[in-house]
């Protein structure tokens, strides 16, 4: 099994960021892809970000630019910096780790843009 424990997240002015992080612990397989992403109220899940542990990364179109992934795997841990925060950035953000046999998830934070 693999937990995901979030942090980070919160409430911040358009134009302004915040940083997420992930740390995962258990039974973690050296090759793995963990990412972000993002759900509203009565919307799908939508890919935010994500990254191989080789360090290979793809981002959704809306945030290339703003939002940047990076990881430690040495600590299992990976980050989204969000930069230029805009309002339909708001949802709660999950954390998201796939391996062979397993793709699990965290509890979410919730991240809102607004004046």
């Amino acid at each position: 099994q693999v937990q995901l424990v979030e942090s980070g997240g919160g409430l911040v002015q358009p134009g302004g960021s915040l940083s997420l992080s992930c740390a995962a612990s258990g039974s973690i397989f050296s090759f793995n892809t963990m990412g972000w992403y993002r759900q509203d109220p009565g919307k799908q899940r939508e890919l935010v970000a994500r990254i191989v542990n080789s360090g290979s990364t793809n981002y959704a179109d809306s945030v290339k630019g703003r939002f940047t992934i990076s990881r430690d795997n040495a600590r299992n841990t990976v980050y989204l910096q969000m930069n230029s925060l805009k309002p339909e950035d708001t949802a709660v953000y999950y954390c998201n780790l796939r391996q062979l046999y397993g793709d699990y998830w965290g509890q979410g934070t919730q991240v809102t843009v607004s004046s």
